[in-house]
């Protein structure tokens, strides 16, 4: 009898498929005579190097080994030399949809995620604006596999074991257990898009007063990109007690390490809110012009720790692209920074509360 063999598909973002973890992660669990590849993007491979021996990860470099229609066939014709005995799209879009017309022209079973993309529409409408919460990315991934046969449980917590990953591994400086009563805070305060990024002034205002409440804790900054890089190294001169830790760690396998071992996370809607969320790290995260009711809430998340303005024209987009149709992105700039500094010590108590 042929062993059962899942590919799952989800190219994109970092931050979107940091959001497939706790699927593939349950699933493996759940079913370990079943082996599951992960094809993705290179840069994702550290999210999936602690996932149950029964997975493995499949690197699809699309800018170039595997680019246009071409590359699409040479991916294809690799991955139908795996021998897989079903297919999980949870991306469905162009290149994906591609190869799924390929498995399904050669009679592989093929799943696809749905997106609800009317629902989508009435979420960011201006005219008939209806602010209803969508299904969460994770229970429509989750329904691509019961299609196939194999409903999952959602029972994940973390990609570490509870006392966190091994910072051992990480570079001096970072290496160090956490002193008696210190308190680790994550900052990530970039977005793709400006209406999803809180001005870096207003930021700097949260980091003062989190320092201030908070004289002897540690804030690691977060954030890549020549601009991203200069602003947390102007930060981390100003304050005695930030460092820029993506700039000294070296990649996101560490960067998930340190995650891990934070108090908290404070993060935009982007990808370092999913990293944080799958290292089991809560966060306080900023919303703009994109919404929690689109679904893509990081995993584990409390709802009421994501911060937020009420302004009528958000969401109004589910990713953030579109330019603000106001032209001055109120919905992110109108939120005080005290706000989201006392999120952080509602968050922290909580922490503290749960420890005893």
């Amino acid at each position: 009898m042929k062993t059962e063999h899942i590919l799952i598909i989800r190219f994109s973002t970092i931050g979107d498929v940091a959001m497939t973890v706790p699927v593939v992660d349950s699933l493996a669990r759940q079913y370990p005579d079943v082996r599951i590849t992960m094809l993705s993007r290179p840069s994702a491979r550290p999210f999936f190097e602690y996932m149950p021996q029964n997975v493995g990860f499949m690197e699809a470099d699309l800018k170039n080994e595997y680019y246009g229609v071409k590359g699409m066939n040479a991916l294809y014709r690799r991955l139908t030399a795996k021998n897989f005995t079903a297919v999980a799209d949870f991306h469905s879009v162009l290149r994906s949809d591609y190869l799924r017309m390929r498995f399904n022209i050669d009679r592989f079973r093929v799943e696809h995620v749905d997106k609800h993309k009317a629902l989508r529409r009435l979420l960011v409408s201006q005219a008939d604006k209806r602010l209803i919460q969508l299904p969460a990315a994770f229970d429509c991934y989750a329904d691509v596999l019961a299609r196939l046969g194999y409903p999952v449980r959602m029972d994940f917590r973390s990609v570490f074991p509870p006392e966190g990953g091994d910072i051992s591994r990480l570079p001096a400086g970072f290496n160090t257990p956490k002193a008696c009563g210190e308190t680790w805070i994550g900052v990530a305060p970039f977005a793709a898009y400006a209406g999803k990024t809180y001005p870096l002034p207003l930021m700097e205002e949260v980091i003062r007063r989190v320092i201030g409440r908070h004289p002897g804790c540690r804030l690691f900054l977060f954030g890549g990109g020549d601009t991203e890089t200069a602003a947390l190294n102007e930060w981390s001169m100003k304050f005695d007690r930030c460092v820029n830790a993506t700039a000294q760690l070296g990649g996101i396998g560490s960067e998930l390490i340190l995650m891990s071992r934070l108090d908290v996370m404070i993060s935009m809607d982007s990808a370092a809110m999913h990293m944080a969320s799958i290292a089991g790290t809560p966060v306080v995260s900023v919303w703009g012009a994109t919404h929690p009711c689109a679904g893509f809430m990081g995993w584990g998340q409390d709802p009421a720790d994501a911060v937020q303005a009420d302004v009528p024209c958000r969401p109004c987009s589910i990713s953030g692209e579109k330019a603000c149709l106001r032209g001055d992105c109120l919905c992110i700039r109108s939120i005080p920074p005290e706000e989201i500094a006392a999120r952080v010590e509602i968050v922290l108590r909580r922490g503290r509360a749960s420890a005893r």
